[in-house]
């Protein structure tokens, strides 16, 4: 673990190199994120999943700009043209970028004008150029032949291996691609030709903004524009004082015709080779660091919709809205079991609003219906209407509740929901899907790919590859930092858990489903395929709720229980009495960091170990204010300026949240609007699943939009 590149990692993270040092070595050993972030906090300094992720990340990064500097040396010295000199650039390079920069000049090259040239022996005339030495026309009488007809053609082959020299020196593509990110800028101008029907892209018909300061979200939007063939897009670069540059470089003084042929050179160097290059540099690196933020943006989004409080005890009707086909109907009972599918047609074309509600009416009573979800597609107002109706009418407290039904058909048509209900259509699985949203989203949205839940901008845009990987790991994150209740999870949501692989939780389902329930954590070492470390690494997240050991209910991870013990009998307590008032108030008078000292453990384990203790089957999501339950709706016609309304952040994005206030269209908070203050980013204020007070700005029924604040207007 060679200490320059810990020395990197800590300046890029900011966090203490022994630390660092042991997160790697973890890592190397074979443990996961969850686990070293939960159950290794006195060797990590307390890290948390995103910190080790970063370090990991980076250490990568590191393995790989080392692999690239060793292939990079063998391949130059394989051309015999390694110095003392180049060798120390490139071992003592530090970005990927700097590394092939030094290789360019040698890199095996296609068949440029400047590889022609040098084929026609025209080299020698360009050093002569570059020298200063001699009159370049008079000497180019010299490399005339078959081949090289005319002066100007010797000229033009020299000038052309001069551009190439400019164009794979590394201070001067270094120097141009600073100059052109601080002092350049991006223009967009609408194709002639280009149709934007609903004008998408129409802040970008004639824009420009430097590029330093060019925000990701529009990064972003201009590549979209460009990539639909309705933009065009370019970099305008400091020309002029680039150019000046590789002429106080590589134009020699003193010889009028050799500077003369040098300097076209330079200026053909730049126009032809450099500056296509560094424009494609830069707006790559623009790309990716627009990507991150999107990326991130999505993650967090993410991470607070899975952390949305599960609505407990409830049997749910199911509502998946539509017109020509109906609306599928499903109930599932307070644990998610299927009870009932079916169809109503309340909407267009068919209308059937009586007998429709008659069905939901029955519904209702057969069941003891307490909530009602319906998804928020297509036909979502109109159903919403009409459930509100119906729920007016009777005589009972009902609420229903507008859920993101995002990924609902894809999953729907999965595989696994086919396992799941194989004698159910796509619809009727999907109204069941919509209504376990309800009951416990984490649960639910595990079985949809992340990046089917919508709660992101231009997320089609970006990196597949990477944000497959982001949200991935916010799924793992959350699902063990809740905890799966290993008798009813399903494969799905066992698969995210540290440690196992789709494969080990298959076999978890598969062996409760022909033995029966776990009764303790120690009846998984008989799954078939889930070995020592798998076990170590996943077991604190498993949780056997009512089994034979109280402490597998708990986050306590088997390697401390022995500690657990000698605490509980030293305090006059059993394993029974956790999640008690007794235990609670004996505990509380335990200082930690005494305890900690007793018993051999490190402090955080120990604070861990108090916590669960106390309340052992806590839910961090309990900690989140439930959603806003509605039993009544508006349309965009009961809106008026100034009104004030609760709402349900469903998205942030760069610019603002999108919140749902009861109406179709989610309304939109400017990021100007989100505080009475100054803010960078609309993150800093809200969340998404955040209960908010909103005040109606203006709405645009025509187009559809809904504009609201969060600065009070009466202040």
């Amino acid at each position: 673990m060679d200490n320059v590149h810990i020395q990197h990692i800590q300046s890029q993270t900011g966090l203490k190199t022994e630390n660092i040092k042991t997160v790697i070595s973890l890592s190397e050993e074979g443990n996961t994120v969850p686990f070293i972030a939960r159950y290794r906090k006195e060797q990590t300094g307390g890290l948390d999943e995103e910190q080790i992720r970063a370090v990991l990340e980076q250490w990568q990064y590191q393995q790989q700009l080392e692999k690239r500097k060793e292939e990079v040396l063998r391949l130059i010295e394989e051309q015999d043209k390694l110095t003392e000199e180049l060798a120390r650039a490139v071992k003592q390079a530090v970005k990927l970028q700097e590394v092939e920069d030094l290789y360019r000049p040698y890199k095996q090259k296609r068949r440029t004008r400047a590889v022609k040239a040098k084929e026609r022996g025209l080299e020698p005339l360009a050093e002569l150029m570059v020298t200063g030495t001699g009159d370049p026309e008079a000497e180019a009488e010299r490399f005339l032949q078959e081949e090289v007809a005319t002066v100007e053609e010797a000229l033009q082959g020299a000038r052309d291996i001069l551009a190439e020299r400019m164009a794979d020196d590394p201070d001067i593509r270094s120097f141009a691609r600073e100059k052109s990110f601080h002092k350049g800028s991006l223009i967009s101008v609408k194709k002639p030709k280009a149709e934007d029907e609903k004008e998408v892209f129409a802040m970008y018909y004639d824009y420009q903004e430097s590029v330093s300061s060019f925000v990701p979200h529009r990064v972003l939007a201009v590549n979209r524009g460009e990539k639909e063939d309705i933009l065009r897009v370019k970099l305008q670069a400091p020309d002029e004082e680039i150019l000046a540059f590789i002429q106080k470089h590589w134009v020699p003084d003193g010889n009028r015709a050799a500077a003369a042929q040098t300097a076209e050179a330079a200026e053909d160097s730049w126009k032809r080779l450099i500056q296509p290059a560094v424009e494609r540099e830069i707006r790559s690196a623009l790309t990716e660091k627009a990507e991150t933020q999107a990326i991130d943006l999505f993650a967090k989004n993410l991470r607070q919709l899975l952390l949305q409080p599960p609505l407990k005890g409830h049997v749910v009707l199911g509502v998946d809205p539509a017109y020509r086909t109906g609306c599928k109907l499903a109930v599932v009972n307070e644990t998610g079991k299927n009870l009932y599918t079916g169809v109503i047609y309340p909407t267009p074309p068919r209308n059937e609003v009586k007998k429709a509600a008659d069905t939901v009416k029955t519904l209702i009573k057969e069941y003891q219906i307490t909530m009602i979800a319906i998804g928020n597609g297509t036909a979502s107002r109109e159903s919403e209407q009409f459930i509100a109706d119906v729920i007016g009418e009777m005589d009972k407290d009902i609420y229903y509740l507008i859920v993101n039904e995002a990924g609902a058909s894809v999953y729907s048509a999965s595989p696994e929901a086919k396992k799941e209900f194989p004698d159910l259509q796509v619809e009727e699985r999907s109204a069941i899907s919509i209504a376990r949203r309800l009951q416990d989203p984490l649960a639910e949205l595990v079985k949809i790919d992340p990046q089917s839940v919508g709660v992101g901008q231009y997320q089609h845009d970006v990196s597949q590859t990477r944000l497959a990987s982001s949200l991935t790991f916010v799924v793992e994150t959350v699902v063990n930092q809740v905890g799966v209740n290993v008798n009813t999870a399903s494969s799905a949501l066992l698969q995210y858990v540290a440690g196992l692989t789709k494969t080990t939780a298959a076999n978890i389902v598969k062996q409760r489903e022909e033995s029966g329930a776990y009764t303790s954590r120690k009846a998984l070492k008989e799954v078939p395929r889930l070995g020592a470390k798998t076990y170590e690494q996943s077991i604190g997240f498993l949780r056997v709720p009512g089994g034979e050991e109280p402490l597998d209910e708990t986050a306590i991870h088997p390697e401390s229980y022995d500690t657990v013990r000698s605490l509980l009998l030293d305090a006059g307590l059993s394993e029974n009495d956790t999640g008690t008032q007794q235990a609670r108030e004996v505990l509380n008078k335990e200082k930690p960091g005494i305890l900690a000292e007793r018993y051999g453990t490190g402090r955080p384990t120990m604070e861990d170990i108090l916590d669960a203790l106390k309340r052992p089957a806590r839910d961090p999501r309990d900690d989140v204010p439930k959603p806003l339950l509605k039993k009544d709706v508006l349309s965009m016609e009961d809106l008026e300026s100034g009104m004030e309304m609760e709402g349900t952040v469903r998205n942030v994005v760069d610019f603002g949240a999108f919140v749902d206030i009861g109406v179709k269209q989610d309304g939109l908070v400017h990021i100007s609007k989100l505080a009475d203050r100054f803010i960078k980013h609309p993150m800093d204020v809200v969340s998404v699943g955040d209960l908010v007070t909103v005040w109606i700005e203006e709405v645009d029924t025509a187009k559809g939009r809904i504009a609201l604040t969060m600065k009070n207007p009466s202040r």
